[in-house]
């Protein structure tokens, strides 16, 4: 990625937590405020303190916007619709739609947007601390510079991942994108066990928070080395982990576990989409 895969004009639609997370990535990453203009009615104070500390244009009047080159789209999706007429004249021939809604197909942005260049993304919530991950497909209409720019902006809040059809959306919805809350479920549970095995609760749960913190940060900073070896290294034959192992690996252990939960969220994800 390079700061010149950057557009030189955007439009944000919607300045929500995801929203204003990528606006604060993007001025991070050294996106000109100048080339930004923000359209969010019902803007938070914290975006609006944001937008007059940059520079940055929030709610001009539509009718001094010219087509950006790229058109983002982080608006609630139950709110395409209403906003689709409002912002239809925002899509020029070049103009690139970036849209982070859940649920909405590149057909059901083509139905109301005169776009043939759709980028679809979903990121996840790490991306507030600029650690998330987006999985992201593209129209047929996007071209390789256009996919430059998204993968650009999406950088900016953690790491890309690109998918070659439009379907694997509700995959990576199922892994990554509600991942998180599997993750904070884990500290949770983790928590409550070692409060079962006698330890104070706030002590199980500060032992449980800062373990799943630390291996999450020693897979960051340790990219090389597998999952599966980074677990056989805390893994003695014969002692603790190994017996704990036994069941969290079992044939109706963690793994079959996860792979019913995924397949709900991903069976789930293509019912929202209709």
């Amino acid at each position: 990625m390079s700061s010149t895969d950057l557009p030189s004009s955007l439009v944000l639609v919607g300045a929500g937590k995801m929203g204003g997370a990528m606006l604060q990535g993007w001025l991070t990453l050294g996106l000109p405020p100048a080339a930004v203009s923000v359209l969010d009615p019902f803007a938070a104070p914290e975006l609006i303190a944001l937008c007059a500390s940059r520079g940055v244009a929030l709610n001009p009047p539509m009718a001094s916007l010219a087509a950006p080159q790229v058109l983002v789209l982080a608006i609630k999706p139950q709110m395409l619709d209403q906003a689709a007429s409002d912002i239809a004249p925002l899509v020029g021939p070049g103009t690139l739609v970036l849209s982070i809604m859940a649920g909405k197909t590149m057909g059901d942005i083509a139905a109301r947007l005169p776009a043939s260049a759709i980028a679809r993304a979903m990121p996840n919530t790490p991306a507030s601390v600029g650690r998330g991950v987006t999985g992201v497909a593209a129209s047929a209409g996007v071209t390789a510079a256009q996919r430059a720019m998204a993968d650009a902006l999406l950088r900016a809040i953690g790491g890309v991942e690109w998918v070659a059809d439009e379907n694997l959306i509700d995959a990576v919805t199922a892994v990554s994108g509600s991942g998180p809350a599997y993750v904070f479920h884990l500290v949770e549970a983790l928590a409550a066990a070692g409060e079962k095995a006698g330890l104070p609760a706030d002590i199980a749960l500060r032992l449980a928070r800062a373990t799943v913190e630390g291996s999450g940060e020693l897979m960051f900073q340790e990219p090389t080395i597998s999952a599966a070896q980074l677990r056989k290294n805390v893994t003695s034959p014969g002692g603790t982990t190994a017996a704990a192992l036994e069941v969290l690996m079992a044939p109706d252990g963690l793994s079959a576990l996860l792979e019913r939960a995924v397949a709900a969220a991903k069976r789930r994800a293509g019912e929202l989409s209709g």
